[in-house]
C-alpha cells in the first residue's frame, strides 16, 4: 500500500474542497477503499474521512419518498422498522449483501460506488491488461476464466459485472442519486443514467465529476413497491456476490397487471433495467407461463462467452421467480 494522507472534514464544503486535489478518495465505511489500495488498483494521496457529516446519515420515510442520507450504513437501512414493510425489495437486497460485519460499516454511498470484482481488474501484479484499470491495455477477461463476467451491456473493452445488490433494486424504482459539488451546486440523476454503459471508455463507470460527492438517494413509494421482492441466485447462501439477481415489484388490477418494474444483476456491466420485459407484462394476465415466456426478453440481446452461457437461463429465471414471489403466487 502507498504512503497516503489522511484528512479528516468536518464539513461537506471541506470535503469537497480536499477532494479537489488529485488522486484523493472519500473515506467512509472504508470496505470497499481499503481493499483496492491494499491490492494497488488505486493509490490515492489523500483519504478525507468524511465520517463527521452526520447529516448525511438521515433516513426519511415519508408519504410520498424515501430518502437516504448517503453516509447512512447499510445495516441501519435494513433495520429501520418502515424498510421492510414498505420496501422490501430495498429490505431484501440489503439483508443479502455481503456479511453483517460489513453492513454495519458499509456505507450507503460507498455501496452504491463499489468497483467490480473481476479477477483481472483487482489483480494488478498479475494481470496488466485491464482497460477498466489502465485504458488502453486491453481485456484479459475476454480470453480468461470468464464464466463470472457479463452477458448485457458489455463492450469489447471490457466484460467486467457489476457486483452490487442494493443499486440494482434502486434502479428497479427509479431512484435518484442527489450530488452536489464544491460550489454546492446539487444534480439530481436518475440512477439508470448514473451508472455508465463501458462502451471504449469503462474507467468511467459512474456520472460523477471529481468535484461532486454523493449527499443522498431518494425513490418514490409506490405500490410496486409495496409489492416488491429482490431474488439473489448465487454460489452458496451467504457472503458471496450474485450469479443473477432479479429486483421486482407488482401491482395487480384483479388477476392482471396494471404495472411492474424490473431489474436484474449479476449479468450486466450495470444494474440492469428490463423495460422491455415490463413493457411486455403490463396489462397481461398474472399467470406463471406468460411471466416465463416474457422474462426471456431481458437476454435477447446478450453476447455470450464460452463459460457465461449459463447466465442466459439464469437471469429469466430470476425474474420469473421473483415476480411470483412479489405477487403472492409463490
Amino acid at each position: 500500500m502507498n504512503p497516503f494522507d489522511y484528512v479528516a472534514a468536518g464539513s461537506a464544503e471541506e470535503a469537497l474542497r480536499q477532494k479537489q486535489r488529485d488522486s484523493s478518495r472519500f473515506l467512509a465505511g472504508g470496505t470497499t477503499q481499503i481493499d483496492l489500495m491494499k491490492c494497488d488498483v488505486e493509490q490515492p494521496a489523500a483519504l478525507i474521512d468524511i465520517n463527521a457529516l452526520t447529516e448525511m446519515r438521515e433516513i426519511a420515510f415519508s408519504k410520498e419518498t424515501l430518502r437516504i442520507g448517503a453516509l447512512a450504513r447499510m445495516s441501519e437501512v435494513e433495520n429501520h422498522p418502515e424498510c421492510r414493510r414498505v420496501a422490501p425489495a430495498i429490505y431484501d437486497s440489503l439483508w443479502q449483501a455481503a456479511s453483517p460485519q460489513l453492513r454495519n460499516m458499509a456505507s450507503i454511498g460507498g455501496n452504491l460506488l463499489q468497483r467490480t470484482r473481476c479477477v483481472y481488474f483487482r489483480d494488478p501484479h498479475t494481470f496488466s491488461a485491464c482497460n477498466k484499470r489502465q485504458p488502453g491495455s486491453g481485456c484479459a477477461a475476454r480470453d480468461g476464466v470468464n464464466g463470472n463476467h457479463a452477458i448485457l451491456g458489455t463492450s469489447e473493452s471490457c466484460i467486467a459485472v457489476y457486483p452490487g445488490d442494493l443499486a440494482v433494486a434502486l434502479t428497479a424504482f427509479d431512484a435518484v442519486v442527489i450530488v452536489r459539488n464544491a460550489a454546492q451546486r446539487e444534480r439530481r440523476i436518475p440512477i439508470d443514467e448514473f451508472y455508465l454503459l463501458p462502451g471504449q471508455t469503462p474507467h468511467l463507470e459512474h456520472d460523477l465529476a471529481a468535484d461532486e460527492m454523493i449527499v443522498a438517494v431518494e425513490l418514490p413509494l409506490t405500490p410496486a413497491l409495496h409489492h416488491s421482492h429482490y431474488l439473489k441466485v448465487r454460489d452458496r447462501s451467504s457472503y458471496e456476490f450474485a450469479a443473477a439477481s432479479a429486483a421486482v415489484g407488482i401491482e395487480l388490477d384483479g388477476d392482471r397487471i396494471r404495472d411492474l418494474r424490473i431489474a436484474v444483476g449479476g449479468v450486466a456491466t450495470k444494474p440492469w433495467r428490463a423495460r422491455h420485459v415490463e413493457g411486455a407484462l403490463r396489462g397481461q394476465p398474472f399467470d406463471e407461463a406468460i411471466l416465463r415466456r416474457a422474462a426471456e426478453l431481458v437476454v435477447q440481446d446478450a453476447e455470450l462467452l464460452p463459460q457465461n452461457q449459463h447466465k442466459k437461463l439464469l437471469a429469466p429465471r430470476a425474474i420469473a421467480r421473483a415476480l411470483m414471489k412479489a405477487g403472492g403466487m409463490a
